[in-house]
C-alpha cells in the first residue's frame, strides 16, 4: 500500500454496532462500523457477505440506510451507501425523548459493589 490518500470524501474512525440486514433476509446481524463517511462504512463482524450483496443498515440516530458490499477481507468489508448521510449525527449523543434503537442493554444499578465495610468492624489480619 502506498501512504498516499486517494479518497475524496472524509471518513470518522469510531466504534459503533449497527444492525445489518444481508438482502431479504429478516435476520439481523449486529456489526461493528469501524470507519464511516457520508457515503459509506466499513463493518466489521461475523456477516457472511460477498461484493455486489445489498443491505440495509440501522445505525444509531441516523436510522435505515440502504447499500451494496463494495468490498471484503477476512470479517471486515466496505459498504457504499445508497445516499449520503449526515455521518456526524452517529456520534452524537441521544437527546432526551429521542428513541434509543439501538438494541442496546439499559444500564442498571442492581449490581452495584457493596458499600465498604466501617472501618471499625474490621479485623487486622
Amino acid at each position: 500500500m502506498t501512504g498516499v490518500e486517494t479518497r475524496s470524501v472524509a471518513r470518522d474512525s469510531l466504534f459503533l454496532l449497527a444492525d445489518i440486514r444481508v438482502e431479504k433476509n429478516a435476520e439481523p446481524h449486529r456489526v461493528r462500523v469501524r470507519n464511516l463517511s457520508d457515503g459509506g462504512m466499513m463493518g466489521e463482524g461475523n456477516l457472511r457477505v460477498q461484493r455486489g450483496h445489498r443491505l440495509t443498515i440501522d445505525m444509531r440516530n441516523i436510522g435505515v440506510v440502504g447499500g451494496t458490499v463494495a468490498w471484503v477481507q477476512d470479517n471486515r468489508f466496505g459498504i457504499a451507501f445508497d445516499e449520503e448521510i449526515d455521518s456526524q449525527k452517529a456520534r452524537r449523543p441521544l437527546q432526551a425523548g429521542e428513541e434509543a434503537n439501538t438494541g442496546m442493554i439499559e444500564r442498571s444499578w442492581v449490581h452495584r459493589a457493596p458499600a465498604p465495610s466501617e472501618p471499625t468492624l474490621l479485623r487486622k489480619l
